[in-house]
């Protein structure tokens, strides 16, 4: 793949990954419901494909993405359009379908100019930042389906993109609830799935977060509370920040309660 977009085939990677998992699963088990918000498998798999479709208009059908977004509000939300998408489907036919289009979203994003300014629902964003949003996306909702179907996940070190992602928006996790952004962020030393130690930020023993870089990005994407975490936070604005870590778009969204979101055994 082009050297230029490595965040394409972390994307691809993520989502192979994910189609390793699910792919041995019969028909009935997608029907069950996640805990995030309830979702279902097929539920997850709808909203991965729908949206990596609407990324691969970007580059390939603008008039088309922007017709959807419109039918989207005139629909008073996804889960509809999402379930018309597929015309429906679900289990392994509906596998099928997510993965052929993550597979062309992944080989459109390869050749695309990673500065290239896309149309999108809000502000434009650039080729890089979108396949990203799909790394991401792809993920963070892969984890209600690792979840439930009581795996532990094995991590690779492309999850840095969503830790990256998570450093990135620290200012707008505080914007986005309209409070004034702390300076300067506090600093973050987390040791990769490799053993590999990242760093961001100015070393600072007063405000630090150190731990597993899986794990920070668990609290950044909301699938995991703080608390749940071993992540060592000192000082009040870390604190603060993991508190209510968002790096994804949109109205402000609470983390789940501690507890909630973990790796559920056989016998739950």
């Amino acid at each position: 793949m082009n050297k230029q977009m490595p965040q394409a085939r972390d994307f691809l990677d993520e989502s192979k990954a994910l189609h390793t998992l699910i792919a041995p699963l019969g028909d009935a088990a997608f029907g069950q419901a996640t805990a995030f918000k309830g979702w279902t498998i097929n539920d997850v798999l709808r909203h991965l494909h729908y949206w990596n479709w609407m990324a691969w208009l970007q580059l390939n059908d603008e008039a088309l993405l922007v017709a959807q977004m419109k039918a989207m509000a005139r629909a008073g939300g996804m889960r509809p359009i999402e379930i018309a998408h597929v015309d429906g489907a679900a289990g392994q036919d509906l596998v099928a379908i997510w993965i052929k289009q993550a597979e062309a979203t992944a080989a459109a994003f390869t050749d695309a100019d990673p500065k290239a300014r896309l149309k999108w629902a809000g502000p434009d964003m650039s080729a890089r930042s979108s396949i990203t949003a799909r790394l991401m996306e792809t993920w963070a909702h892969g984890q209600e389906v690792y979840d439930q179907l009581g795996v532990v996940r094995e991590n690779e070190d492309r999850i840095r993109n969503i830790v990256v992602l998570g450093i990135n928006t620290f200012g707008w996790s505080f914007r986005n609830r309209k409070l004034d952004v702390p300076e300067p962020m506090p600093f973050v030393s987390l040791t990769a799935p490799s053993g590999e130690v990242w760093t961001y930020g100015e070393p600072d023993d007063a405000e630090r977060i150190e731990g597993r870089a899986d794990e920070f990005a668990q609290v950044v994407t909301q699938t995991r509370n703080i608390a749940d975490t071993q992540l060592k936070v000192t000082g009040p604005v870390a604190t603060q920040w993991m508190g209510f870590a968002q790096c994804f778009a949109g109205a402000p969204e609470n983390p789940p309660a501690p507890g909630v979101r973990h790796t559920m055994t056989p016998q739950q």
